[in-house]
């Protein structure tokens, strides 16, 4: 079998630049792609010592740092299944995830393995380890031997398992092969014009697509240095923009940056390349940061099932409010409600096929197939090709939030709401945000009215009685007439202590108090009535 391992290729592409930086923390401490190799081979040897086989599963939820990326490469060095989960998950949510992915190793923070231990050995999870940040000590129990070779894979072997949420409820196991990091990196770190002397400004998490794979692996292709930042800081990225030539971030990034009244061309003297990517870039957005720097931003479009799909040029004409034209060797078509291809200018549903898209949904053969359409993945975007094959998204067909460049979806909190005591049903939307880019509240219907309730219906009022904000402190306002009661049908400790079953990224922001669920004639919940509400 020809050795077919990402991380061969990734070894390969920077063997010459071995003793350069690569990974350059806030606090200046600096790992060298040797350091970087070394310590791979070190956490290898560690699973391996653990009973990893080729083809395990090791499920990670660390926070970012130099070690975490080498217990990555560390991974794939030994032919395992890399399975990383947002830091923001509740021991609640992690026991869906060790539970379905059946890991051989659980890896988690110093501070959290207590607590988790118990829920990964009920789950059968045959060993738990835990990494921490730079200089805690935590990597004492990792051992001190190396395993330098690099276990053989094939282009079909799995390399990473990401987790999206599910719009009934239960999350996905996106099942990514080696064949679809290699094709994705090598085509991106062509198409993005990676050149010598190139330094990534890193600021994104390692746990999502973005971060991991997108921002890591273009970089180490090139062999350049990376700033190594554990989250995005205004004002520390602006310090290291001076040092940087390339920034990948989501919106949020550079609407948080142009809200600074003194930023401007001096902050990017240095800067080669701005991308976005993870959520749509308004259209207001790239036209002030290029007014403001000189600079258009570069939108990118992908998702965790297909890496990247699309990325407007980097020479050429970048159309704000576009994701750019398809990557070389991916296909894009748009398609109506049957499955007919769609002519050039007209709006219909988004399907990808190519060395990008993934293996499927672990564990969900059903799943799996619903999601494709004669070898095409269907993304449950709606967009439109012009003439010359440039994408523009519209909307989505699939019911999802986007706040924060994170992906929601609103079943997986309607049924944490809609088992707490006295609420009979529940809709969860996203809304406009100008800093988060959609922002979600939740529409609640009680089992029964207190006396006192008078409710107010949907099509009398766009503003309805609402429980302060669980994130902001908000004076509670009432609608006009104000006909609501002294208190909500069901206590606000009630709904937060149900809520914290969940990420803090996926909870409410503002909740809604309505008699009844606006619904068509089938009896379907009209969220786009409750959107144009609220």
């Amino acid at each position: 079998m020809a050795d077919q391992n990402f991380y061969a290729l990734l070894r390969n592409r920077y063997q010459p630049h071995l003793d350069k930086p690569c990974l350059t923390t806030p606090d200046r401490m600096e790992l060298s792609y040797r350091d970087l190799d070394t310590l791979s081979a070190r956490m290898a040897a560690t699973l391996r010592d653990q009973g990893a086989q080729p083809g395990d599963r090791v499920m990670v939820q660390v926070e970012k740092s130099p070690e975490n990326v080498a217990l990555y490469f560390g991974s794939l060095r030994a032919g395992l299944v890399y399975v990383p989960l947002n830091t923001a998950y509740t021991p609640n949510e992690i026991e869906y995830f060790l539970t379905d992915a059946k890991p051989t190793l659980f890896i988690c923070r110093p501070e959290m393995e207590e607590t988790l231990k118990p829920i990964a050995k009920t789950a059968g999870v045959s060993s738990v380890l835990t990494l921490g940040t730079v200089g805690d000590g935590s990597l004492s129990e990792w051992s001190g031997r190396h395993v330098k070779e690099i276990t053989k894979r094939d282009v079909d072997d799995l390399a990473s398992i990401l987790y999206t949420s599910g719009t009934t409820g239960r999350s996905k196991g996106a099942m990514l092969t080696h064949g679809n990091l290699s094709s994705n990196a090598v085509a991106l770190h062509r198409l993005w014009g990676f050149q010598p002397g190139d330094v990534l400004l890193h600021a994104l998490p390692v746990f999502h697509i973005h971060g991991l794979f997108v921002a890591l692996h273009t970089a180490m292709l090139n062999g350049s240095e990376i700033l190594f930042q554990p989250n995005f800081n205004v004002n520390q990225v602006r310090k290291q923009m001076r040092q940087a030539t390339i920034i990948m971030g989501v919106p949020t990034f550079y609407s948080r940056l142009l809200a600074e009244p003194d930023f401007g061309q001096e902050d990017c003297r240095h800067m080669r390349l701005f991308i976005s990517g993870s959520a749509p870039l308004t259209t207001q957005v790239w036209k002030v940061f290029k007014v403001r720097t000189g600079h258009e931003i570069l939108e990118r479009y992908g998702m965790s099932e297909a890496g990247m799909i699309a990325s407007n040029p980097l020479d050429g004409t970048r159309t704000p409010g576009t994701v750019g034209f398809p990557l070389p060797d991916v296909d894009v078509r748009i398609t109506d409600d049957d499955g007919a291809v769609l002519p050039s200018g007209e709006t219909g549903s988004v399907e990808v096929k190519g060395p990008n898209v993934f293996a499927g949904y672990w564990g969900m053969p059903e799943k799996t197939a619903e999601e494709f359409r004669n070898g095409w993945f269907v993304t449950g975007d709606l967009g439109a090709l012009d003439a010359e094959g440039r994408l523009t998204l519209s909307g989505r067909s699939k019911d999802l939030i986007i706040a924060g460049g994170y992906n929601i979806y609103p079943k997986e909190i309607e049924l944490v709401l809609d088992a707490v005591p006295g609420v009979k049903e529940s809709a969860v939307i996203g809304v406009p945000h100008p800093d988060m880019g959609e922002g979600v509240i939740a529409v609640l219907v009680p089992e029964r009215f207190q006396a006192k309730w008078e409710p107010v219906r949907v099509k009398k009022t766009r503003q309805n009685k609402k429980l302060e904000s669980f994130r902001n402190s908000e004076k509670i306002e009432t609608a006009p007439d104000d006909r609501a009661p002294d208190a909500p049908p069901v206590s606000e400790e009630a709904i937060a202590a149900a809520l914290q079953t969940l990420a803090r990224f996926k909870r409410p922001r503002r909740i809604y108090w309505l008699e009844a669920l606006p619904r068509n004639a089938m009896g379907k919940v009209q969220k786009q009535a409750l959107r144009e509400m609220y």
